[in-house]
């Protein structure tokens, strides 16, 4: 059956297919996410770059460091990653109704995106606090449970969504560049005549998206390790709260190029990452359709 003639898979498969590309990600990338947040939650001028702060995680803490904080976002990966495809799916499916489209487009690809990431954002504030917590170098934490214990305790339960905003904001910004990407380059890619080029144009056109939705948010991701890292103390403001207004105090005080730390693992993790996440997806999809059979083949 011609693609544009299939019958659109259920809600579930999508949501399958995006829990275990997420979690097919996570396994593969994850200790650069550690050193991302170590870089990130370093303030003033870095004294590291992502070799040395690899180096020295591993020399100083040992090589398990590098996993520690691991379980919050494998919990996590399998519903967020299965929530950003899902939501996509059905915001892309909304627009191009409201829209008269038949097929979509550079514009709606790029608002479906930030629409799925937005919608992404509200599910992963309390892991993402509890991960960014663990990760940090001077975290006296015993595990997952007792960050969550210790933030009720001091915070009551709002306080695990502490960098509410921020991560709204980088989920927004990384999906738009993300999804409106893919969009773009499979136009530009020559078709595919074999599963494995199908496969091959996936992984390219993921990976540019991961790249550029990297470079568009990561300044939104330090923001928020800034925020979920600190620690509150009564009766005083803390210095990073809101996005916008943070982005200038960390550039005022540290200069533009701080806003970009941690850009190095981060894309490193994402671009790549963002390829495998596609290709799974995709693959997934592909093993469903033919379990069912007509008429989503």
């Amino acid at each position: 059956m011609a693609t544009d003639q299939r019958k659109p898979l259920p809600f579930v498969a999508n949501f399958a297919a995006g829990a275990i590309a997420g979690v097919s990600e996570i396994l593969t990338f994850y200790p650069l996410d550690v050193v991302k947040t170590r870089m990130q939650l370093e303030t003033g001028k870095a004294k590291h770059g992502m070799v040395g702060t690899l180096s020295s995680i591993v020399r100083e803490e040992g090589f398990g460091r590098l996993y520690r904080g691991l379980v919050p976002p494998l919990l996590l990966e399998a519903p967020k990653r299965a929530v950003k495809f899902a939501s996509n799916d059905f915001w892309g499916k909304t627009y191009m109704g409201l829209s008269g489209e038949s097929k979509m487009t550079q514009q709606l690809s790029i608002l479906t995106g930030c629409s799925a990431g937005a919608t992404e954002s509200f599910v992963v504030v309390p892991f993402e606090l509890v991960k960014i917590k663990l990760q940090d170098k001077s975290s006296t934490f015993a595990g997952p449970i007792d960050v969550v214990k210790q933030v009720i305790k001091k915070e009551g339960p709002l306080g695990l969504y502490a960098g509410m905003e921020a991560t709204f904001w980088r989920h927004f910004w990384w999906n738009g560049g993300y999804f409106g990407c893919i969009h773009q380059v499979r136009g530009m890619l020559p078709p595919a005549e074999t599963q494995q080029g199908q496969l091959f144009n996936n992984f390219v056109s993921g990976s540019v998206g991961g790249f550029v939705g990297t470079a568009v948010n990561t300044p939104f991701d330090v923001v928020k390790s800034r925020i979920q890292g600190a620690a509150k103390v009564l009766g005083v403001a803390p210095k990073y709260n809101w996005t916008y207004p943070a982005l200038m105090t960390i550039m005022r005080e540290e200069g533009p190029a701080a806003l970009y730390k941690g850009f190095l693992p981060k894309v490193l993790r994402l671009a790549p990452g963002g390829g495998v996440l596609l290709l799974v997806v995709e693959f997934t999809l592909g093993v469903f359709r033919k379990a069912l059979g007509p008429p989503y083949l």
